[in-house]
């Protein structure tokens, strides 16, 4: 017997029924930066299309996201002050704390996730406390766990610790669990590579170190067994959520992970994978339906739930039907 593939090629309709991979608005969430000020909308100039937003500007935006189907946005706060500890990043009064809080009372079911780090924080650009020039693992964890117990008391749904240290959801699962959040969820940064996709979130997050690199806490990248140890031990102390970051140079990653865990797996597209297909559209190489096959790409490898900049984009062009008939 001839078996022809071509039959279920044939036009969109075959091609729809039998596609085994759907990428729906409900598997994104769309980060947000917030900074200090009113009336601000600026585009950033090494992510074109995405804006630091104060709080007032951050509510109509997040009316928009919400009118689009996301329900889910993750905060990422750019504060005035910096200082060697950090100290800002849990300020009951910081910006992601009342950003928090404002968009909780303005959006009573938005379901906000709050990144956990020091990094836009601290005047070093680390993400740890330093001892010298050598970031310091449990001193760091006592301070990671004061800024996701602040981000729980201000109404966040999820804390999301991005640092790598080593034990940092214990610590953060326990302060949670002792001050009544035990309902709380971590979404860990499992496999957090120190990737060179990074760079224009750093410009945007005015997070760059100022001396260094994060070479001795985020994971080579030329490993695959460490993540899936790194994923365990995350797991093991209470992650309710892993995460794989970047994304698109690390799907054999997702897909590993996914094949090793039962819980939910996030992969984060990061700033760099984003910038290269924007700069690519806008010169004319590529076509803007590049977007959707790159999200889709990583819910094939098995990702749960994409964070990405491209989803009140994508989300848009899902609700528009623009991507039934590819």
């Amino acid at each position: 017997m001839i078996f022809r593939p071509r039959r279920l090629r044939q036009n969109s309709h075959i091609r729809a029924l039998v596609r085994e991979t759907h990428l729906h608005i409900t598997d994104l969430v769309f980060p947000i930066f917030v900074t200090e000020g009113s009336n601000i909308k600026t585009e950033i100039s090494s992510l074109p299309g995405v804006y630091h937003f104060s709080i007032d500007t951050l509510l109509i935006e997040v009316a928009e996201v919400i009118e689009l189907g996301i329900h889910a946005v993750m905060l990422f706060g750019i504060p005035d002050t910096k200082d060697a500890c950090g100290s800002s990043a849990f300020d009951p009064n910081g910006i992601v704390q009342r950003a928090t809080r404002a968009l909780k009372e303005a959006f009573p079911d938005l379901y906000i996730i709050t990144d956990v780090c020091l990094c836009q924080y601290t005047d070093h650009g680390h993400c740890g406390i330093l001892e010298n020039t050598t970031i310091t693992n449990d001193a760091t964890l006592e301070v990671l766990a004061q800024v996701a117990l602040s981000h729980a008391t201000a109404g966040a749904d999820m804390v999301a610790p991005s640092d790598m240290m080593d034990g940092r959801v214990a610590t953060i699962r326990r302060i949670l669990d002792l001050n009544g959040f035990s309902h709380i969820p971590i979404m860990a940064y499992s496999a957090k590579y120190a990737s060179n996709f990074y760079g224009p979130f750093r410009a945007a997050a005015h997070s760059t170190p100022s001396f260094g690199d994060r070479k001795s806490y985020q994971m080579d990248y030329a490993n695959a067994t460490e993540a899936l140890r790194e994923v365990q031990l995350d797991i093991t102390e209470g992650a309710d959520i892993v995460m794989v970051k970047p994304a698109l140079a690390y799907l054999d990653i997702i897909a590993k992970v996914c094949a090793e865990v039962t819980v939910p797996v996030a992969a984060y597209n990061v700033s760099g994978e984003y910038a290269i297909l924007k700069l690519a559209i806008s010169h004319g190489l590529l076509d803007e339906l590049a977007i959707y096959e790159t999200l889709l790409s990583i819910k094939r490898a098995g990702a749960t739930l994409i964070i990405s900049y491209f989803a009140k984009e994508v989300a848009y062009n899902i609700r528009e039907g623009k991507y039934d008939s590819y």
